[in-house]
């Protein structure tokens, strides 16, 4: 049984505290020692678990150990990765139960990845490092997601699409077939992209269009 902590107390943290749960009432993989959050006190008590400190405490942890960052900001992620130089901390891949990968021979899923109840991941799927895909989340076939992408609830994502690097999309947002999405773009709720997205944009809308640069 590995010890497991999750990075980030907030809402997210503990919806992921509940999908650790649910995979060890099938199989006990993992013991919870509590968790990481930069905004909180040691003598905070989250869900019955323990504050063990921030980033400095995180980054100086003395034993192995498991750790899932639970945050939906992509930009946040990146930073506690890059920044990171303990080897002792490893990060999984969490998929729940419930979740659908219809052809795990053929779909690549990295480390640091989670995949939230009733999430369904088509055949020749790419899923790379840590990304999140929340309740009831889709992604079509030959679909390949970067680094540090999150969707939120809802989210479908048709075929043969690329979804750039710290992509964050939001809840109940639809991405039609065979599209690219540049790196670091932010898609609203509920938009309906029916065309490629460039890096480091914000869009909108039904259809969804551009409204910003950053």
């Amino acid at each position: 049984m590995k010890k497991i902590a999750i990075y980030g107390a907030g809402g997210f943290g503990r919806e992921v505290l509940t999908l650790i749960n649910d995979i060890n009432s099938i199989h006990h993989q993992y013991q919870v020692i509590g968790f990481f959050d930069d905004g909180k006190s040691k003598e905070d008590v989250v869900n019955g678990y323990n504050i063990l400190g921030g980033y400095d405490e995180f980054n100086a942890w003395p034993e192995k150990i498991d750790v899932v960052l639970a945050i939906a900001s992509p930009e946040v992620k990146r930073r506690i990765v890059e920044n990171l130089n303990n080897d002792n901390i490893e990060f999984p891949t969490l998929i729940h139960p419930s979740a659908i990968i219809m052809d795990k021979n053929y779909s690549t899923i990295d480390c640091g990845c989670i995949v939230c109840a009733g999430v369904i991941i088509s055949v020749n799927t790419i899923l790379k490092r840590f990304v999140a895909l929340d309740w009831n989340c889709t992604v079509g076939h030959d679909t390949e997601i970067k680094d540090y992408c999150s969707f939120m609830p809802s989210v479908n994502v048709s075929g043969e699409s690329t979804i750039g690097e710290g992509v964050y999309v939001g809840v109940g947002a639809k991405l039609i077939n065979r599209l690219t999405v540049g790196d670091n773009t932010i898609i609203g709720a509920g938009a309906v992209v029916a065309k490629d997205l460039p890096a480091n944009c914000t869009a909108v809308g039904v259809p969804a269009k551009v409204i910003k640069f950053h």
